[in-house]
């Protein structure tokens, strides 16, 4: 089987087509069901209602972030092992964009507003973390999967009891983020700093306390 060697303009065309596919279309994710669709169904009263959506609507932003960062990060990573892991990850990602999206529909909402401004950071953040190096690339993958865990288990934590299929959804995606930040590690992922670590720690805060209302 033959690689072809993509050109810079070939790079970016790909990416553009990633970018406009994850915000506005439907990206090509593994093929696994929702696991929504196991869950008994749930009558939730407005306000309720209203609550998961929110929830529901900053993680898919979270999603959307992670697939701009994976893709970044792919785009500039030095090892082409590294830039595989990166691809297959935002492959897997797709699951939770397509899972997240069809969940606010059956929630009466939709995807936030914010989602094109935060894509374009996160894209760029990811860009920098990958020319940085493949060992800081794959740390800043195993801590933003780490803070992820944190905020789903916030998130399982705070969603109405009675939401079965948004935590059914939630569920899974730990199991996964917690996988790529283990898989990252084995693969050699740096430790990143405090500030570091901090700094991302404040941008997605930022993330959470928008979106959740826009």
């Amino acid at each position: 089987m033959t690689t072809r060697n993509y050109t810079s303009l070939d790079a970016l065309l790909i990416n553009l087509d990633q970018a406009v596919r994850t915000l506005f279309g439907h990206s090509a994710g593994t093929g696994r069901s929702s696991p929504a669709a196991a869950a008994p169904p749930a009558e939730l009263p407005p306000r309720e209602q209203r609550r998961a959506a929110r929830l529901m609507r900053v993680n898919h932003t979270g999603e959307v972030c992670a697939q701009a960062l994976y893709q970044g990060q792919a785009l500039t990573a030095r090892l082409a092992e590294v830039r595989d892991r990166m691809e297959q990850a935002t492959v897997e990602e797709n699951d939770h964009l397509a899972w997240c999206e069809a969940r606010l529909r059956e929630l009466d909402s939709q995807p936030s507003l914010l989602n094109p401004l935060f894509y374009v950071g996160a894209f760029a953040i990811g860009a920098l973390a990958g020319a940085a190096g493949d060992r800081w690339s794959l740390g800043f993958v195993a801590e933003t999967e780490r803070q992820v865990v944190e905020h789903l288990n916030d998130h399982l934590k705070r969603l109405p009891a009675t939401d079965r299929p948004s935590r059914a959804i939630l569920e899974q995606m730990r199991e996964d983020e917690a996988r790529h930040a283990t898989t990252a590690m084995a693969a050699g992922a740096a430790h990143l700093p405090f500030p570091v670590r901090a700094l991302m720690k404040g941008a997605s805060k930022v993330m959470t306390q928008t979106t959740h209302w826009v």
